[in-house]
């Protein structure tokens, strides 16, 4: 059975795409779920021409999103921040308390990159000064690293 897919849905498909499902699993879940339209010979002209829509549209934001992602990777973001202690045998200085995602989404700002708090993925909280790499998660494939440059005020 054929499906118009309205939602993503993992190791089925993609939003507006047709998808070839069994027709036990589109009758009992997606199409109640209302995450997919069935084809039929009537209307499969009229998403076959959505889905070459949603096509255009999904390739010309991936390719914003990769230009944004190449941006991002180039970009050094310099963070000031109260420390305390003379720093441990590395010249590293604790901070008073770690950097926040919000810090990063401020300093993301202010070069002209809109983010959330929820892309961005700290592989270790930051709790002293030095360089460390922060990931930005733009979509499932595109996860750019922005190199954060912690210093004391």
């Amino acid at each position: 059975m054929k499906v118009f897919l309205l939602k993503d849905i993992p190791s089925v498909g993609m939003a507006g795409e047709i998808v070839k499902v069994k027709p036990g699993y589109a009758t009992n879940f997606l199409l109640p779920r209302k995450l997919g339209v069935e084809i039929t010979k009537k209307n499969e002209s009229i998403f076959a021409e959505r889905q070459k829509v949603i096509e255009h549209r999904s390739e010309v934001i991936a390719t914003e999103t990769s230009m944004l992602a190449e941006k991002i990777k180039a970009l050094t973001l310099i963070l000031r921040e109260k420390v305390h202690g003379d720093g441990d045998n590395e010249g590293k200085q604790k901070l008073y308390g770690a950097i926040s995602a919000s810090e990063i989404v401020d300093a993301l700002a202010t070069k002209g990159i809109r983010i959330s708090k929820s892309q961005v993925e700290f592989s270790k909280s930051i709790k002293t000064t030095g360089t460390f790499e922060v990931t930005i998660k733009l979509s499932s494939r595109l996860k750019p690293k922005v190199t954060i440059k912690v210093m004391s005020e």
